[in-house]
């Protein structure tokens, strides 16, 4: 292995894994939105920091958010997350604030929140990423959180969880499947498979796909958790409430039979898996709520009437 192959493994490895915090640039009154700021603890006790918008209605919508990202999106048009997205393709902004006032608009109560070593919130496990094994703890808290208000304690929930923020919903399924009785229904936008996405970083960034191997063991000797160890796409077999599961199709940095394997292994009946086409950057797929929000809202509509 020359150096150049060395370092790029190693920076990948860490960026994977402890990716930057990225600063929360945008607040729901940039919507004309009235909100709160609240903290709550994950299952295990971390501080979770996130914004509460009220809507006039008994149900609730509890949003969380990809890897690396934070409630209010990400600044990909700045460094030095420019750089590290623009490889696949994904310079532009992501902005989450929109999405809560369609949201508003459409009847619903907004929790969104920052997962652990993201946004706002605590710092824990050294600073390490887990793709959803820990973070879904912090799914867990925010449900015991909305049901300990008062004022959302006999809410109806559904989710939209998000890339990191879905895998962590899966693998708070498999944590403690009891904490989802009361929810209703998910929307998933784009969870991904570390094998996958890892390996098509590798080749956008000229290593190739050959040293996903490699990559593994860096990351197992960097953080004690290995790609086997994390969420993948079998882990959706233990979602047991409706899901609409939605994704770019020919995204740079996934492959479609990642979703496709998803919504198979889902152990329910009600699900429906959705493309995002004509695109090839990721971060359309973060987007398409607030460009064509109808068939989600459909959704939890549906299933919240």
């Amino acid at each position: 292995m020359n150096k150049t192959t060395d370092a790029a493994l190693d920076q990948l490895a860490h960026g994977f894994t402890s990716p930057p915090r990225s600063p929360i640039l945008h607040t729901p009154a940039e919507e004309g939105l009235a909100y709160q700021d609240v903290t709550f603890p994950s299952a295990d006790g971390v501080p979770l920091e996130g914004w509460f918008i009220p809507a006039d209605s008994d149900r609730l919508i509890i949003a969380n958010h990809p890897m690396g990202f934070n409630r209010a999106g990400l600044p990909t048009h700045l460094q030095p997350w420019a750089s590290i997205w623009g490889p696949s393709g994904n310079t532009m902004e992501v902005n989450f604030v929109p999405d809560y006032r369609i949201l508003h608009e459409a009847g619903y109560n907004v929790l969104a929140y920052d997962l652990r070593n993201m946004g706002l919130s605590g710092a824990a496990n050294g600073g390490v990423v887990t793709s959803g094994l820990y973070e879904g703890r912090d799914v867990l808290g925010s449900l015991r959180y909305a049901a300990q208000r008062r004022d959302t304690a006999t809410m109806r929930v559904s989710l939209f969880s998000r890339c990191l923020g879905a895998n962590s919903t899966f693998a708070a399924m498999r944590q403690d499947p009891a904490a989802f009785d009361g929810v209703h229904s998910l929307v998933a936008c784009q969870p991904v498979s570390d094998r996958v996405i890892m390996a098509r970083m590798l080749d956008l960034l000229g290593v190739g796909a050959q040293h996903l191997d490699e990559l593994d063991r860096r990351v197992k000797i960097g953080t004690s958790i290995g790609f086997d160890e994390r969420p993948d796409a079998s882990w959706a077999r233990h979602v047991r409430i409706p899901t609409y599961l939605y994704g770019v199709h020919d995204d740079t940095l996934t492959v479609p039979a990642d979703l496709e394997q998803m919504h198979e292994v889902m152990e329910v009946k009600d699900k429906h898996l959705a493309w995002v086409r004509d695109s090839t950057a990721r971060w359309d797929g973060y987007l398409e709520f607030q460009r064509r929000p109808e068939p989600m809202l459909d959704w939890w509509h549906r299933h919240l009437a």
